[in-house]
């Protein structure tokens, strides 16, 4: 989870939940609300990555880190075809390198754990897709910060109002609901059409819809 969510924080500020049916309806508002344009953005910052042989860089906490290593599985591996077999997605999910997380965790901070990792790596013009249900997660954001330092195209999905991650993203996805697991289920739901739509862009060899690149902050 997010560092910023509690049981207090969630009394606080979520619907109380009494049953299946109230969960699946508030879904049904975040359905009839999502920032279909956002994502469209998004589809292309990763195309564009795709098609320059740019590196892709994922990361977040807890769900959210999970999220990253499931959606760089996706993109590495499902958007192989037999069309395209020797050009692959240049995906890295800075959560998986677990001694190298613990480690500057513990010589550093840990909210320097995925701005160090892109140290290493970053190059202008890569991507950095960053996922904080709250927007307000310490280490994302230090990560967020190093990519920019270095010229890379920074994504960000997460919930809420954006949190200060907003500020820092090209192309943000704002999902909008005050409740972390309906945002969580969402931003499942979120990279897996991101990645259908990518595959069956390679699989018919459509060039990219060029939209606007500007940050969506408001």
């Amino acid at each position: 989870m997010d560092k910023l969510y509690s049981p207090s924080i969630q009394s606080c500020s979520v619907p109380v939940i009494r049953s299946s049916e109230e969960y699946f309806g508030m879904s049904q508002q975040l359905v009839a609300n999502l920032p279909y344009q956002e994502i469209d953005q998004v589809i292309n910052e990763l195309m564009r990555a795709y098609e320059h042989g740019k590196n892709i860089f994922m990361f977040g906490n807890g769900g959210s880190a999970s999220l990253a290593s499931h959606f760089a599985c996706d993109l590495s591996k499902g958007t192989v075809v037999s069309e395209n077999g020797q050009k692959r997605f240049r995906v890295m999910a800075l959560t998986d390198n677990v001694p190298l997380m613990t480690a500057w965790a513990n010589d550093s901070c840990y909210e320097q754990i995925f701005a160090e990792q892109l140290q290493n790596f970053a190059v202008s013009g890569d991507v950095a897709l960053a996922i904080s249900g709250s927007g307000n997660s310490p280490n994302v954001l230090r990560g967020l910060e190093a990519a920019r330092s270095h010229g890379v195209r920074t994504v960000g999905l997460t919930g809420f109002e954006g949190g200060k991650m907003k500020s820092l993203c090209d192309v943000c996805i704002i999902l909008p609901s005050d409740n972390m697991q309906i945002i969580e289920d969402f931003h499942l739901s979120v990279t897996h059409a991101i990645f259908s739509v990518i595959r069956q862009r390679i699989l018919e060899g459509l060039p990219v819809r060029r939209f606007a690149a500007s940050a969506t902050s408001d």
